[in-house]
């Protein structure tokens, strides 16, 4: 019967503490990101294209309050928040107009940038408009500068951030797979929907190894977004709109929520 009062004594007592640690670790997350600013930074994926509730201020950068930055500052309230992500960014649009709210202040700083480097709206429109090999054939042309061109044009942009924000934590953030495969669904041939998610994977491997050569977090939305592409039923995904051709291919709400936030918020 001691021995059972014993144990049950003990166990309290490791659960109050692992609740006090608990609770203390979530307090001082709190108030690491009041303390320290964020700056998110990219292109129409970290903008918020196709999630509407655009700021009106942003103009044709497209700025949505339901992007994935915009829910983190509103949940986490830093100290500052800088939004400079624009639609159509590329790497060089990055440095030319984004960097200048980093500080050594600057805490957190998320970023999507690269592929309107490799010519995503032209792949896509090849895609949607031509046959199966011309758009294979336009997938290669991306592939090919995706090795040969963009690493050094990444290196570029993180170098740059690392140079005006020495403090901050860094997360760089990946794209989806647009299609999901095997599926019954009107549109782009199985061919041209495996080479696209094939080329959003290449994508994505250039980008996490140079994030990786920075010292910079990689966030890989693929997992997030699985079961949500483009013909899965309960797609986070726009196809192709004719009514509003610039949000295809981009995040809806929910893929800015559901998709990109959770990954942030791993990696913050």
């Amino acid at each position: 019967m001691r021995r059972s009062r014993l144990v049950v004594l003990v166990s309290s007592l490791l659960l109050a503490v692992g609740t006090a640690l608990t609770g203390a670790a979530t307090a001082q997350a709190s108030s690491l990101a009041a303390t320290g600013g964020y700056v998110a930074l990219g292109d129409s994926y970290s903008s918020g294209v196709g999630a509407g509730s655009y700021i009106s201020s942003s103009g044709d950068c497209k700025r949505s309050t339901k992007a994935y930055p915009y829910l983190w500052a509103a949940a986490h309230a830093p100290s500052t928040f800088d939004f400079t992500a624009c639609s159509g960014a590329r790497t060089g649009d990055v440095l030319a107009s984004q960097l200048t709210p980093l500080s050594a202040s600057t805490a957190l700083v998320s970023i999507s940038v690269g592929g309107n480097d490799a010519g995503f709206a032209d792949v896509m429109t090849t895609c949607v408009t031509q046959s199966d090999s011309a758009c294979v054939s336009r997938i290669n042309t991306a592939r090919a500068y995706v090795d040969s061109t963009l690493p050094g044009k990444l290196d570029g942009v993180y170098s740059a951030i690392r140079s005006r924000a020495p403090a901050a934590r860094v997360v760089v953030l990946g794209y989806p797979r647009f299609y999901k495969l095997g599926a019954t669904c009107l549109g782009l041939s199985e061919t041209k929907r495996r080479a696209i998610n094939d080329a959003s994977d290449h994508l994505n491997t250039a980008i996490a190894k140079r994030a990786a050569n920075h010292g910079f977090a990689f966030g890989d939305v693929r997992t997030t977004f699985t079961g949500h592409e483009i013909c899965s039923g309960d797609a986070w995904l726009h196809s192709v709109s004719w009514l509003n051709i610039g949000e295809s291919y981009h995040p809806k709400a929910p893929g800015q929520s559901g998709g990109y936030l959770p990954v942030l918020n791993s990696n913050d």
